[in-house]
């Protein structure tokens, strides 16, 4: 008995279907059900530039089996097979296809940080820099004014340019664009703290009010007195009375500070010496925060001319010598009762 063409094409088309259904339901079996792996948590790279096939082959090194034809059709299927983002990835517990294919389209990378401290110098922050383990240190070994000129600095000092926070990145990133986001950052606040300040702000430029906040930074024994530091400081700056800051003769005395600050070293005049020249130093000498910007921007309105620490963090507040003489002599030259 001959073919029935309609009963064989029809017998075919089943079969099609049949075989299509199969198929998407082992795909869709496949892409949710957890790769089979080696003892997690299990790290790998993918570098910059890497091709989806190049991408699967790293997974499988790494101890992935994710079936590379089958996680490839997955990619291509579902048109993500150009997305695979570069970085340091970390899988912690069972993941499927599905979900190992969303972090790598998502750039779920594995992330480190680091904190840039209020006062730090330069000097500090490259050095934290340079001791990371998760990051590519592409500035080590590079001068000050190379780095300056990588991160796209205007200024040819590298002091106070940078915001001090904390910076969130992918393990592997470079250390130059941690410092590119600081840089960046310090710019942004700076600029928008520019535009609130005090009318009767004594500054020609941002610059000269970044010098005087790195100033108020380090001066500061207790937050709440920041305002009122930089509220002596603008008066001094005003009169053209020497500002008289220690945290300027010792950033001028660099490597050969010791830890104590002499009388010699208040009389030997220098750039940074704010005893013996009047006016702000050239350059800032810390990483001020925001809210020394804000005081140095934005000071207190006082009258006092003058301060001396009490020897617990916070600070007295002088009107004329007489009365700052008679607060040394009280806080600093008398012994301590036990």
């Amino acid at each position: 008995m001959p073919f029935s063409t309609p009963r064989f094409l029809r017998a075919l088309l089943s079969l099609a279907i049949a075989g299509i259904v199969a198929a998407c339901a082992y795909g869709a079996w496949y892409a949710i059900t957890p790769v089979p792996a080696s003892p997690l948590p299990i790290e790998f790279e993918v570098p910059a530039g890497s091709s989806l096939r190049a991408a699967v082959r790293l997974l499988e090194e790494a101890g992935l089996v994710v079936r590379p034809l089958h996680f490839e059709l997955l990619a291509r299927a579902t048109g993500r097979a150009n997305a695979i983002k570069a970085g340091n990835y970390e899988i912690t517990a069972p993941i499927s296809p599905e979900e190992l294919l969303e972090k790598l389209t998502r750039g779920a990378v594995m992330q480190a940080d680091l904190r840039i401290i209020e006062g730090w110098s330069v000097r500090q922050l490259r050095a934290a820099l340079d001791a990371s383990p998760f990051l590519r240190h592409e500035t080590a070994g590079q001068s000050d004014a190379e780095v300056l000129a990588r991160v796209g600095a205007k200024q040819s000092h590298p002091e106070g340019l940078f915001f001090p926070d904390t910076y969130l990145f992918a393990r592997g990133s470079s250390d130059l664009a941690v410092l590119r986001r600081a840089h960046r950052a310090m710019q942004r606040h700076l600029a928008e703290e520019w535009e609130q300040r005090a009318a009767e702000a004594p500054y020609k430029t941002p610059y000269e009010a970044l010098v005087m906040a790195s100033i108020v930074e380090k001066e500061t024994g207790r937050a709440e007195e920041r305002d009122q530091i930089a509220g002596v400081l603008v008066n001094r700056l005003r009169i053209g009375m020497a500002l008289q800051a220690d945290p300027t003769v010792i950033y001028g005395l660099g490597k050969d500070f010791d830890g104590n600050l002499k009388r010699a070293h208040l009389i030997t005049d220098g750039p940074y010496n704010t005893y013996t020249r009047p006016g702000l130093p050239p350059t800032p000498i810390a990483l001020p925060g925001l809210a020394s910007l804000r005081a140095a921007l934005r000071p207190a309105q006082t009258k006092a001319l003058y301060y001396v620490s009490r020897g617990d963090g916070s600070s007295h507040f002088s009107r004329n010598l007489e009365e700052h003489n008679r607060a040394v002599s009280k806080y600093q030259l008398q012994p301590r009762r036990k």
